[in-house]
């Protein structure tokens, strides 16, 4: 009836975590469209499109209401087009969901949005602790110069929708690098989210 404890280690130098279920990576071909720069990034994936951007290892007991999903993520640095490396991004699939991460080693950025558009940035290094509200869309970005190590912890009901942020042209901002290490700058292709899509999304809570 119940499930056993468990405990698990993780290293911060290198995401490592034992007693996982599952692990995936994202290699540079897999994100096409997600760089501005798209000729940069056709070169880069001819260069090199096999080369692991993050890779994530994860311990999830269940997709039950009530229980927790944690673990790692570790990205590589690297600039595409000006643009850091960042993962994919998403808002939970039940929106009104949170997620906590924790800097294991490196330094990253929490790029945050709101529903209406609102941006959030919070720079984190090791041993910090960024806690995302629900209804947040997020995505972690690697300002450093050396591979960013997180650890993250959500509720294991809430899924993930990656299509938020390519249904509405990216995030609202990109993070590029500036002789103050990092800025957000506008994204042109950016189509803010219409009083039917918001509603869409806050319907997905429970």
């Amino acid at each position: 009836m119940f499930r056993e404890p468990s405990l698990h280690r993780l290293d911060p130098a290198s995401g490592k975590l034992t007693g996982g279920t599952g692990r995936y990576e994202k290699r540079l071909a897999d994100l096409d469209g997600l760089y501005a720069d798209a000729g940069a990034f056709a070169r880069a994936r001819d260069l090199g499109g096999d080369q692991v951007v993050y890779q994530v290892e994860e311990f999830r007991p269940s997709d039950g209401h009530g229980d927790l999903i944690f673990g790692t993520t570790v990205m590589d640095p690297g600039l595409i087009g000006g643009e850091f490396f960042m993962t994919r991004g998403h808002l939970h699939a039940r929106a009104n969901r949170p997620e906590v991460y924790r800097g294991e080693s490196g330094e990253g950025l929490m790029l945050m949005e709101s529903l209406e558009g609102e941006v959030r940035t919070l720079q984190f290094r090791q041993r910090d602790v960024v806690y995302v509200p629900p209804f947040w869309i997020h995505r972690s970005v690697n300002i450093g110069s050396v591979p960013l190590v997180m650890s993250f912890y959500y509720p294991s009901d809430a899924g993930q929708d990656y299509g938020v942020i390519e249904r509405s042209g990216g995030m609202a901002v990109r993070i590029v690098a500036d002789s103050q290490q990092w800025k957000a700058i506008p994204n042109p292709t950016y189509r803010p989210r219409d009083a039917d899509d918001i509603a869409r999304l806050l319907a997905t809570a429970d």
